[in-house]
């Protein structure tokens, strides 16, 4: 009798957590441990700034007003309402809270994701879909806008497959979530496409006598979700942002985040890949066309442009979670989590997040901030400062204006690959005309960058500053020349 007892009050006392916050909570302990590589992304630099911007003046931006080159020229930021978030949050908590409040975002997208994987798969092979998921976005886990819009995207296309597999048109409800989406990033414009193949196999499948009605509830959705996409401080105007950024055409394979996966070497999307396929081929499943098509579309995304593996881990699975269910295994009753095991889970993030930035210190590369060399230029009083690509952001975050960065929309293709390629000394006599053309009288280059050595032999500029972050050359003649010194 006390042996069945104690066997009742250890099943009593068994701390039971509810999976999704399980998984959350695993990510964001995972991404405060890696901590400063959240900081890997110079464009980090300039997000803050325009933040900081926005809340000093009340206002959005509508020109340039950071690089020398194109101040004044029209550009608006999509991303402001992420900007000022993580600009206020730098401003309270530093770095740390920068990693913070981006890791918070990026589990709490993963938490969704498994939450409403559950409605529809068994416990497995929703954490297999997850931890996919993960390893397919983790290089795109930088502390930038598009973090702050991950769990709001999950939710949205979550709504939109949700209300397909119940044959019903999305409910008005989710607009709300399109509107914060098209204020923290760019990117809801992938979600105003994605109702549509959602929309045709919806008419697909509908009786010919309902198909009229289907139609226009569908029809209908995309109308008001293309209004509430205007509800921001540009209206209709930030659509067009990515479309801009997508005419960029060459300029684009510049960018690493832009260019296509790379397979010269086994990593981590390639061994999902593998693995999926093999999978889906051991166990010959299933996908509806419509289903598969979508598949397809987001794989050819992600192989076309390695930023895009976030969208195919987080969203492919949504998409064939029900079609998948009756291969998989159906899902199960979902549990309830104990009241003590979820407060000493709260508590223990509460001090995790407290103490980790203290101990590990987070904080951005030193490849990306070249700080004594941008102090050598200051102490030289030049201001006309030709960058490399990836300082332009940590310029701006200390208020001097940069040639380029990486809002690269703003400075158009001919700019960024006219840059790229007298960096690169492609063209010799282009880099000698872009010194000229623009009366540079300083730059700030990466060590590696092959202008450096021309500029050691170029008559008329003197090396003031090297280290391993950062060459600083400046203008000593009074004219521009070709000559080299002996």
């Amino acid at each position: 009798m006390a042996y069945s007892h104690a066997q009742e009050a250890g099943r009593t006392l068994r701390w039971r957590l509810p999976l999704p916050l399980a998984v959350a909570a695993g990510a964001y302990l995972l991404l405060l441990l890696l901590g400063s590589r959240l900081l890997n992304d110079a464009d980090t630099f300039w997000q803050i700034a325009v933040g900081d911007w926005i809340v000093a003046h009340h206002a959005v931006p509508h020109v340039d007003a950071y690089s020398w080159t194109m101040a004044g020229k029209p550009w608006i930021s999509s991303e402001w309402l992420a900007q000022v978030v993580f600009a206020q949050v730098y401003g309270w908590a530093g770095w740390g809270g920068v990693v913070a409040l981006s890791a918070a975002a990026i589990a709490a997208s993963f938490g969704l994701l498994t939450r409403f994987l559950l409605e529809k798969l068994a416990p497995t092979p929703v954490l297999v879909m997850v931890a996919a998921g993960f390893v397919l976005a983790s290089p795109h886990m930088v502390a930038r806008p598009h973090v702050l819009a991950l769990p709001v995207m999950v939710a949205w296309i979550a709504g939109l497959v949700r209300a397909r597999d119940e044959r019903r048109a999305p409910s008005l409800l989710l607009l709300p979530l399109m509107s914060l989406w098209a204020n923290f990033h760019g990117g809801f414009t992938f979600g105003l496409v994605f109702i549509a193949p959602l929309a045709l196999e919806a008419l697909l499948e509908a009786l010919k006598a309902a198909r009229l009605s289907v139609a226009l509830r569908w029809v209908g959705f995309g109308l008001a979700a293309l209004t509430a996409a205007c509800v921001t401080p540009y209206g209709p105007q930030s659509i067009l942002v990515t479309a801009r950024i997508l005419d960029l055409g060459p300029a684009l394979a510049i960018i690493g985040e832009w260019r296509p996966e790379d397979f010269s070497r086994l990593a981590g999307f390639e061994l999902v890949l593998l693995f999926g396929v093999g999978f889906a081929l051991y166990r010959g499943l299933r996908l509806p066309p419509i289903r598969l098509l979508i598949l397809f579309g987001l794989v050819h995304m992600a192989l076309a442009h390695s930023r895009n593996g976030e969208l195919l881990g987080l969203l492919a699975p949504l998409v064939i979670a029900a079609p998948l269910a009756p291969q998989l295994g159906g899902a199960a009753p979902l549990e309830r989590g104990q009241t003590l095991p979820m407060v000493a889970l709260a508590c223990t993030l509460i001090v995790t997040s407290v103490a980790l930035p203290q101990v590990l210190s987070y904080a951005p590369r030193e490849a990306m901030a070249p700080s004594a060399a941008l102090a050598a230029i200051k102490a030289s009083g030049k201001t006309r400062i030709l960058n490399s690509y990836d300082f332009g952001g940590f310029l701006i975050f200390n208020h001097v204006a940069p040639f380029i960065d990486g809002r690269t929309e703003l400075y158009g293709t001919d700019f960024v690959l006219r840059h790229d390629r007298a960096m690169r000394l492609q063209d010799v006599g282009g880099f000698l005309r872009l010194l000229a053309d623009y009366r540079i009288d300083a730059t700030l280059l990466a060590p590696n960058t092959p202008a450096n050595a021309l500029l050691d032999r170029l008559k008329g500029w003197q090396r003031i500053y090297a280290d391993n972050v950062a060459v600083v050359h400046v203008r000593t003649g009074a004219a521009d020349t070709t000559e080299l010194k002996p």
